[in-house]
């Protein structure tokens, strides 16, 4: 059974930096590719970026390049998201995900078979 349990969120002041960690379990993970999303109220889930097991390859989505930084730990078996100048707008649940054997970067959020819980980020102004 996969797990994916998120960690790092909290609150933060605009301008701040926070690191979010995804740990995951139960399976062996290197034909799988992970994804970050996340929903701030009343809005769908928004998609983030992703990291690949296998190579490590990253995709972002375009509103995320340059100061969110998804990277992965393969001996911790942890994908982590760094978000540097946080701004309000960045206030929202943030989710890790996974599929295995997922050809192409997974923009949706049906595309992927495990959640985590979630963790919060609030971005005061």
């Amino acid at each position: 059974q996969v797990q994916l349990v998120e960690s790092g969120g909290g609150l933060v002041q605009a301008g701040g930096s926070l690191r979010l960690s995804c740990a995951a379990s139960g399976h062996t993970f290197s034909s799988y590719i992970m994804a970050w999303f996340r929903q701030a109220p009343g809005k769908e889930r928004e998609f983030v970026g992703t990291v690949r097991w296998s190579d490590g390859r990253v995709d972002y989505a375009d509103s995320q390049k340059g100061r969110f930084t998804i990277s992965r730990d393969n001996a911790k078996n942890t994908v982590y998201l760094q978000m540097n100048s946080l701004k309000p707008e960045d206030t929202a649940v943030y989710y890790c995900a996974a599929a295995r054997g997922m050809v192409g970067t997974g923009t949706l959020p049906w595309q992927y078979d495990y959640w985590g819980q979630g963790t919060q980020v609030t971005v005061s102004s």
